[in-house]
């Protein structure tokens, strides 16, 4: 199974996967617009892989069976200023 994989213009580190074939106008309204132009970044062969960098390729294909596509979001980032000890982010205010 081939998979093509779409960058979001608008949205840092926002994929989109689809079963080679599926238009991206096939999507949800709500995701599309949010998602704002695609950028084809890749295709993927699936037989190929095990694993990919967030999921297995078993659970890619579950996602592209049902609903149709896999939406992948930027992992969230971590606020270093909230490990800094209350004292030293005290003196970087003064």
């Amino acid at each position: 199974m081939l998979c093509v994989v779409y960058r979001s213009r608008r949205k840092a580190d926002t994929f989109v996967y689809l079963p080679q074939g599926k238009d991206f106008s096939e999507l949800p309204e709500t995701l599309t617009q949010a998602f704002g132009q695609p950028e084809q970044v890749m295709t993927i062969n699936l037989a190929k892989r095990k694993q990919l960098a967030r999921l297995s390729v078993d659970e890619l294909q579950q996602h592209l069976a049902d609903p149709g596509y896999y939406l992948q979001m930027p992992e969230s980032v971590e606020n270093l200023l909230n490990t800094l000890p209350k004292t030293a982010a005290n003196k970087e205010s003064k």
